[in-house]
């Protein structure tokens, strides 16, 4: 037998020449479709395929006509960032006839589409699944009726199918979120952001409906980003003589009778509209160009599939037995079986509801179990968005574990002056939406100040440490972990939380405030992208933060529809330069006479912004002229965004959870003493899990020098904007093309 040469499976070896790709939207529409559309035109392209916008849904494949037109590169230029989808969506009666499957088959036979990317709901999947089993069918049909001959027929025998969900509610089993989630919790937490406001001048309380038809996901993810008091869903109905529970967890709030003013606000389809987030952005463009290499992949013999989100990774499902599983939850709600509908929405939908009510009622302290430990949070490193939210989890779960919680002010440099305090559960209030960082932070290492960080531990007997922050705060945790040896005080467990808007530390794909930061810089770009729509051929060069790390860089310019991106981990010469200026001189002969240029702060020490700026000014003199713009620190500030609060609300319940069960474990002879490696953990999410790591362990995958990670996930989506940006590259699809049972994408809990 041959020896495998490379283990790496790349795209250049999938061929679109010769086939045709059809893309529709259905149903509802949803932000962050036309991301979608435009990622399976220019992919679709991009392999030699051809592809045709189906308009107005299954309605406009059944009437043909300039329904179906043939879609070019510039076509989808200024898509991505408009709500809605812009081919058009309907919901068609026509074609859940026999006769209408017929017509909308004769129009594709007629151009020779014999592959489909369906962008909806479960509905228009299943409609797309059942055209596909009738397909050989149909065409016999259309064969027998004289319309098309046999010719024709064995030409268009198979029908292919991949379908992306793309719907607000994030009702579709077999992913953690569908494709306008994000940007409808943002249409929400914008809206709740500003009632509150109005609620606490007057001491009301607002009863908001939000949308979601019959699935609680909206409702639920809204009501932990904001710190609702209350939620009702249709997966946890409310107990008998709930309203007396609530009027006692509302008092607790307003000490008075509950006459107090009360106001009802329904959010409507405002939560539909608006422009994408960049996580939108970013999960329908990974999962336009997945879809695309599912079908050039597809065979006679492989199901219809169905693109998901596990975690952080694009995976293929079967697309019926996702529909099942989608049914088979309302079955379970109609038989009051509510476990069994939590089980099967799927593990981002349970783990939700147990934070939230982990979160929700608080006793009276009498009635809370006393644990007498004393747990210690501090912020340490730069402000991120999502810190706050992070706290108060931490807090209150920490509460109702029956640990007294402290909070550090300043960081470590505040835990060496003694600024440590005891917080209750009212001081958290209302964190969840603040940015920045209400506890202050600090860059400050403990390393120079361990005898007198060890005393504050012994001064306030501190039996854990629960670190919030980014590379600092992993530094931190390793020195603390080391000091160990010489000072037992450190001999207690420790848990670190990723924060940095940089996304920089090992451990982690993802890191709480860098989706705060992603959307300011897209929204940003957005807004310049529009500022040259009346002058024309002109190039926009914006520097991004993040030091060494280009996630921002590369992720924010997927999200943003840059050009170019240059990054400290991508190494890039004069040469790459100068053909990055052709690629855009080419460019401005068509329709788009506009570019995106995005550096990272760091890329290069010689090829400053200032330097390409200069460069591509004088290098594109009569073509286009250059504006720069340098980010800088808006890119850390603003309230957190609906994914960090949510991500830091989760991630510190978890890590409080893992405190106290080391705290158990590690208690003996009336004291606490933890000193192995499993003791001092960083939480992070890795792929498809959230895994408590030794950061003792981490040391060997970090560049300390550059402060990055040596293996980043996020590098694989660079070549996918680079193909979306028309630049031909290589591209690693080695994750691709294993389609799994649903049940598999389950993950094992991680310890």
């Amino acid at each position: 037998m041959a020896k495998q040469q490379d283990t790496k499976k790349l795209f250049e070896n999938l061929s679109g020449a010769g086939k045709s790709i059809g893309v529709l939207t259905s149903g509802g529409d949803a932000q962050g479709m036309n991301a979608a559309v435009r990622a399976v035109v220019r992919m679709g392209i991009y392999v030699g395929a051809k592809v045709y916008f189906i308009h107005e849904g299954y309605q406009g494949m059944v009437d043909g006509g300039d329904n179906i037109e043939e879609a070019s590169w510039e076509s989808v230029s200024s898509m991505l960032q408009v709500g809605g989808t812009v081919i058009g969506s309907a919901r068609c009666k026509e074609f859940r006839s026999h006769e209408g499957r017929l017509k909308a088959a004769h129009q594709l036979v007629l151009r020779g589409i014999t592959n489909l990317c369906v962008i909806g709901g479960d509905g228009s999947l299943t409609g797309a699944n059942l055209f596909r089993e009738e397909w050989s069918g149909l065409l016999e049909e259309l064969v027998r009726q004289g319309l098309i001959d046999e010719e024709a027929a064995q030409n268009n025998s198979e029908l292919h199918i991949v379908g992306m969900v793309g719907s607000i509610d994030n009702d579709f089993c077999g992913t953690d979120m569908t494709i306008g989630t994000d940007s409808a919790l943002h249409r929400i937490i914008e809206v709740v952001d500003a009632i509150m406001t109005t609620a606490q001048s007057h001491q009301r309380t607002f009863v908001l409906e939000v949308m979601g038809r019959h699935c609680g996901y909206l409702a639920l993810v809204s009501a932990l980003a904001c710190g609702a008091d209350w939620v009702l869903i249709p997966e946890m109905p409310p107990e008998d003589g709930w309203e007396e529970h609530m009027c006692q967890k509302l008092s607790e709030l307003v000490v008075s009778c509950l006459g107090f003013d009360t106001r009802v606000t329904i959010l409507g389809h405002v939560q539909r509209g608006g422009t994408p987030s960049a996580f939108d952005r970013i999960l329908a463009s990974r999962m336009g160009v997945e879809a695309v290499l599912a079908l050039l992949e597809a065979s006679d013999s492989t199901p219809a599939c169905v693109v998901s989100l596990c975690g952080n990774q694009a995976v293929r499902l079967p697309l019926m037995e996702c529909v099942q599983m989608t049914q088979d939850v309302q079955k379970s709600m109609d038989e009051k079986n509510f476990e069994e509908a939590v089980r099967l929405r799927g593990r981002s939908f349970e783990n939700n509801l147990n934070t939230y009510k982990l979160l929700s009622y608080h006793k009276a302290d009498s009635e809370l179990p006393n644990s007498s430990f004393n747990v210690a949070v501090l912020n340490v490193g730069a402000p991120a968005a999502g810190m706050n939210a992070a706290v108060r989890s931490a807090v209150r779960v920490g509460i109702k574990e029956g640990h007294k919680m402290f909070a550090v002010n300043d960081g470590f440099e505040g835990f060496y002056k003694g600024q440590i305090k005891e917080i209750t559960w009212g001081d958290v209030a209302g964190w969840t939406g603040q940015g920045g960082s209400i506890l202050g932070t600090k860059r400050t290492l403990p390393a120079k100040h361990l005898d007198k960080i060890a005393e504050q531990i012994r001064i306030h007997n501190i039996n854990a440490l629960l670190v919030i922050g980014g590379f600092e705060a992993f530094e931190c945790l390793l020195q603390l972990y080391e000091a160990r040896t010489s000072h037992e005080d450190f001999c207690i467990p420790m848990c670190m939380l990723p924060a940095t808007i940089s996304n920089n530390v090992p451990g982690t794909d993802l890191s709480i405030g860098a989706d705060t930061s992603l959307n300011a810089i897209v929204e940003t770009c957005d807004r310049i992208k529009q500022s040259a729509s009346g002058t024309k051929r002109r190039v926009f060069i914006i520097e991004t933060m993040g030091g060494y790390c280009g996630y921002l860089a590369s992720v924010g310019g997927l999200a943003a529809g840059a050009d170019t991106v240059y990054i400290y981990e991508e190494p890039f010469n004069i040469r790459d330069l100068q053909s990055n200026v052709e690629h855009l001189t080419e460019k401005m002969k068509t329709g788009i006479q506009r570019g995106l240029v995005l550096r990272n702060e760091n890329s290069n020490e010689n090829f400053t912004t200032d330097f390409i700026y200069q460069l591509y000014s004088e290098e594109g003199k009569g073509v286009f002229d250059c504006r720069k713009n340098v980010l800088g620190h808006m890119q850390q500030g603003g309230a957190p965004s609906p994914f960090d609060r949510n991500f830091g609300t989760k991630i510190a319940a978890k890590a409080i959870q893992w405190i106290s069960r080391k705290l158990k474990e590690s208690y003996k002879d009336g004291k606490v003493f933890a000193n192995t490696e499993d003791t001092a953990c960083l939480l992070g999410m890795r792929r498809r899990t959230m895994a408590f790591q030794p950061v003792v362990q981490l040391k060997d995958e970090t560049d300390f020098a550059h402060r990055i990670p040596k293996e980043q996930w996020w590098l694989k989506l660079h070549p996918l904007m680079k193909i979306l940006a028309k630049y031909k590259t290589s591209y690693d699809v080695s994750d691709s093309g294993q389609l799994e049972p649903v049940t598999q994408v389950r993950p094992k809990k991680a310890d």
